[in-house]
């Protein structure tokens, strides 16, 4: 069964502590922080000390996804800040491995995003190091985006490389994901569903991620990795 990870990108930040209960009653087990610096994309969002007080507020665990230029700055300090997995593209940094080897000899889960332009093949050889691979079927930058549907072909790819070569990543897909498409995105083979606009846009956290949850049930086996 796939697990859906609310995105506290469409969180109210006024009442972030309350929207991260809701979203746990919904029977959420993680949350997905999104962390953008304004030049690796068009955005500005959070850093450690939103993460920090986060991570007092909440059990769930803290899935990062650093959208940032030299990841290798901050991941030490998300890390302290309670990040239990960090996500960084290859495109930000100069030695992948280097920085997936950072962040595991950290004790947290390590994984690598693929933009939508962004071919699987770039990580054929980081493959075997990674905990999770994280798909992303928007452009990086800002929430409420649609679905590009060109995501799929990915996910399906990554599963038949995974089953193929023997590995245990887990397949995160992050973006455009709604009740229309959350089923197929699981049945493809993502066990990760990031999902902001739909958990938090409609005003009923916990309602929002129990029915994508129960419509990703077909999907997937969740990560052993999340409590």
């Amino acid at each position: 069964m796939a697990l859906i990870a609310p995105s506290i990108l469409s969180a109210d930040f006024a009442r972030l502590a309350d929207e991260a209960a809701a979203a746990a009653r919904g029977g959420a087990r993680l949350l997905h922080v999104d962390v953008m610096d304004g030049h690796y994309v068009p955005n500005l969002t959070i850093g450690p000390a939103v993460v920090r007080s986060l991570h007092a507020a909440t059990p769930l665990l803290l899935d990062c996804h650093l959208m940032i230029e030299n990841p290798d700055a901050l991941i030490s300090a998300f890390v302290e800040a309670g990040a239990g997995a960090i996500s960084v593209h290859p495109e930000a940094t100069r030695h992948l491995h280097r920085t997936v080897s950072l962040i595991k000899g950290l004790g947290v889960r390590a994984g690598a995003a693929l933009n939508p332009a962004t071919p699987v093949s770039l990580l054929d050889d980081i493959l075997p190091d990674l905990d999770i691979v994280l798909v992303m079927s928007v452009n990086p930058g800002f929430g409420g985006q649609s679905f590009i549907p060109g995501a799929l072909g990915k996910v399906r790819d990554l599963a038949a490389c995974r089953r193929d070569r023997k590995l245990s990543f887990t397949i995160e897909v992050d973006g455009g994901i709604i009740a229309e498409n959350a089923a197929e995105v699981a049945s493809a083979g993502a066990g990760l569903l990031v999902a902001g606009s739909a958990v938090f846009g409609g005003g009923d956290p916990e309602g929002a991620v129990r029915r994508l949850a129960a419509l990703a049930a077909p999907g997937a086996a969740a990560p052993t990795w999340v409590p």
